[in-house]
C-alpha cells in the first residue's frame, strides 16, 4: 500500500507540473467559450438575406406577403412577367421570381398547383421553407375567412392544450416542459463530462504505460515494486489529477456564474439601446422563467445526484483506466493502440448514444440495461439520474460495476505483468489470453 501511495504521489506530481496542464487547466474553459462562440458566428455569417420579385395574379398576397430580414418581397405588375423571366438569369441582387397565378373558384388547391418560383442560384432549403411558410400562413387566412370564421374564434382554434401534469409517486409534483428540458440539458452535461473525462484521462494513463515502456525506465521501477502496484499508482495518480483538473473547473463556472449574475445588471445600463432591451425583457417575462427553473433545480435530489455522480466516475474511470494501462503494456507503439482501444470506446459510445433515447424513457428497458451493464453504466445512469431511479437499481448497478472494476483490475494487473518488460513483438490477442489465464 505504502508503495502505491508513492507512486500515486509521483504521478499526480509529475502530471500536474506538465505545462500541457497548466495550460489547459486554465485555458480550456475560455476555449470552450471562444468555441461556442465561432460556431454561433459561423452559423451568422453564412445567414443571407435573398429578394424574389412577386407576380401576384389572385390578389390575395399584396399587402398580406410581408417581407423580414431574411427574405424580402418585391411586388411587380402582371404585364412585367415575361420581362422578369427572361432577363432573370442576368439579374444581381434578385434571387427568384415568385409567380402566383388567378385564384378560380376559391379552388386553393389549383393555385398551390399552378404557383411556381424561378430561381436564378441556388437558395437554401430553409430559405424555400420559409417562403412555403408564408404562403402557406396566407392561404389559411384565406380558407378561414371564406369559412366566417371570425379572428377570436381563428385563436381559440390555434391555442394549444395544456395539460396538467402531476406525478402521484413524487408527492405530486407538476411534471412539465421546462422541468423536462432542464433534466435533461443536466443529463446531456454531466454524461458527457465523464464520457470525455473517461476518454482523454484513460488514453493520458495509456500513454503514460507506454512511454515508460519505451525509455525503459519501468525496469528499473519494477525492480522495486511489483507491477500491481505500478499500474494502481498510475491508475490513481492520474484519477486525481482528473479530479483537480474538474474541481478548478467547477470554481471557475462557479465564479464566472456570480460575477455574471452581480455584475449582468451594472453592464446592462451600458448597453446602448436598453430600454428596447428591457421592453423584450418584458414580453417574455425573464423573472417568471428564472424563477419556475430555480424551483425545478432547487427540487432535484442534489445529494443523490452528487453521489451518483462520484461514484459512477470514479469507478467508471477506474475501469476503463485498467483497460487502457493493460493496452498500453501491451503494445510498442501508439499506432498499435489504435487496434486495441476500440474495445474501451465503443461500449461508451453505445452508453452515451444509447442515453439520448434515455431521456424520453428513462424507466424504459433500454434506460435499464444500459445503466446495469459495466461497461456502459458510467454514463447511462448518470444520464438518468437527475430524472430519478429507484434506489434499488443504483444499488444493483454500483455493486455490479464495483465486482466488473475489481475483475478488470485483475485482468489488467496479469496483462500488464507481463506485457511491460516485453519489447519489439507484437502481442496477439492468444497471447494476450495466456497472459490472463496464468
Amino acid at each position: 500500500m505504502k508503495n502505491i501511495f508513492l507512486i500515486t504521489k509521483r504521478e499526480y506530481l509529475t502530471q500536474i507540473k506538465k505545462k500541457s496542464f497548466v495550460i489547459l487547466t486554465l485555458l480550456a474553459p475560455v476555449l470552450m467559450i471562444a468555441f461556442a462562440a465561432f460556431i454561433t458566428f459561423l452559423f451568422k455569417a453564412n445567414e443571407s438575406s435573398s429578394t424574389f420579385n412577386v407576380v401576384d395574379k389572385s390578389g390575395l398576397f399584396v399587402g398580406n406577403l410581408k417581407s423580414d430580414p431574411s427574405i424580402k418581397y418585391v411586388f411587380v405588375p402582371e404585364a412585367n412577367e415575361k420581362a422578369l423571366t427572361s432577363t432573370l438569369k442576368d439579374m444581381d441582387g434578385i434571387e427568384g421570381l415568385l409567380i402566383i397565378p388567378e385564384l378560380k373558384d376559391n379552388n386553393f388547391d389549383e393555385l398551390e398547383k399552378n404557383s411556381k418560383l424561378l430561381i436564378n442560384k441556388k437558395i437554401g432549403f430553409e430559405t424555400k421553407m420559409s417562403v412555403v411558410a408564408d404562403l402557406s400562413r396566407i392561404i389559411k387566412q384565406e380558407k378561414i375567412k371564406k369559412l366566417g370564421i371570425s379572428e377570436d374564434q381563428i385563436i381559440s382554434l390555434d391555442k394549444n392544450f395544456d395539460l396538467n401534469t402531476q406525478n402521484v409517486v413524487d408527492n405530486n409534483k407538476a411534471d412539465s416542459d421546462l422541468d423536462f428540458g432542464i433534466k435533461s440539458g443536466l443529463s446531456m452535461v454531466l454524461m458527457y463530462a465523464v464520457f470525455m473525462f473517461i476518454i482523454i484521462y484513460g488514453v493520458r494513463v495509456m500513454r503514460s504505460v507506454l512511454e515508460e515502456k519505451n525509455n525503459r525506465v519501468v525496469e528499473i521501477i519494477i525492480s522495486s515494486v511489483k507491477p500491481f502496484e505500478l499500474m494502481m499508482g498510475k491508475i490513481l495518480g492520474v484519477t486525481l489529477v482528473a479530479l483537480t483538473q474538474f474541481s478548478i473547473w467547477i470554481t471557475m463556472s462557479v465564479l464566472g456564474a456570480i460575477f455574471l449574475n452581480t455584475g449582468f445588471s451594472a453592464m446592462q445600463k451600458q448597453i446602448p439601446g436598453n430600454d428596447q432591451s428591457a421592453e423584450m425583457i418584458e414580453k417574455f417575462d425573464i423573472q417568471q422563467m428564472a424563477s419556475e427553473v430555480s424551483h425545478i433545480l432547487l427540487d432535484m435530489n442534489y445529494p443523490l445526484i452528487i453521489f451518483v455522480f462520484i461514484v459512477f466516475f470514479l469507478l467508471g474511470y477506474i475501469f476503463y483506466s485498467s483497460m487502457y494501462a493493460a493496452i498500453g503494456s501491451a503494445v510498442d507503439n501508439e499506432t498499435e493502440t489504435q487496434q486495441f482501444t476500440l474495445f474501451a470506446i465503443i461500449p461508451l459510445m453505445i452508453g452515451m448514444y444509447g442515453s439520448f433515447t434515455i431521456m424520453n424513457n428513462p424507466e424504459g428497458p433500454l434506460g435499464f440495461w444500459l445503466s446495469i451493464i459495466p461497461f456502459t453504466s458510467p454514463v447511462a445512469m448518470i444520464a438518468r439520474i437527475p430524472f430519478g431511479v429507484p434506489a434499488w437499481q443504483i444499488a444493483l448497478s454500483i455493486f455490479l460495476l464495483v465486482i466488473s472494476t475489481l475483475l478488470m483490475i485483475y485482468i489488467a494487473a496479469k496483462v500488464y505483468r507481463v506485457g511491460i518488460l516485453m519489447y519489439g513483438n507484437k502481442a496477439s490477442a492468444k497471447e494476450i489470453w495466456k497472459w490472463i489465464r496464468s
